[in-house]
């Protein structure tokens, strides 16, 4: 007998096994979906009803801060992710676990920039640290030194 799979299976959006090991331990997920020109970073509860979202940061907001660099970066990624930290410990969430959905994972990503900042906002996340990308590349070396200044003087706007 053919049993129909849900849609979001079929069009291959959601490993429903996957979903459910990370649900079971009932922690708090951390999900981080990027675009190519955007990232968005959530701390999402499980409820029987739906999912909650606890906090969230998206990388457009970012301008607020005084970035004016790309939104889609490595650097971008890390601030989004530091400032979504910052949020969740004001929201007393302490650790989490890596939702990144069904992305490809690729040692030194924007996924795992986006964790690294998180990581540094003093969320406890369990990790391998061959998987986050070098300092260098997060405060933005590779594109310009301009970056790198912009990169600071965000980073402690986050932090005030």
């Amino acid at each position: 007998m053919f049993r129909m799979q849900h849609k979001r299976r079929r069009k291959k959006k959601t490993d429903y096994k996957k979903r459910l090991g990370l649900v079971k331990p009932g922690k708090t997920r951390l999900v981080i979906r990027r675009s190519l020109n955007n990232i968005s970073v959530q701390f999402i509860d499980y409820k029987p009803d739906g999912d909650v979202t606890i906090t969230s940061a998206f990388s457009t907001e970012l301008k607020k801060f005084g970035w004016n660099g790309l939104e889609g970066n490595i650097p971008a990624a890390y601030l989004t992710g530091y400032l979504a930290g910052k949020r969740a410990k004001n929201k007393k969430i302490v650790e989490a676990i890596l939702d990144s959905g069904l992305q490809t994972s690729t040692k030194g990503s924007r996924i795992y920039s986006a964790l690294k900042g998180i990581l540094d906002s003093g969320i406890k996340i369990p990790h391998s640290e061959k998987i986050l990308p070098s300092e260098e590349r997060l405060k933005g070396k590779h594109i310009s030194e301009k970056v790198v200044k912009e990169f600071e003087d965000v980073k402690k706007k986050i932090s005030e």
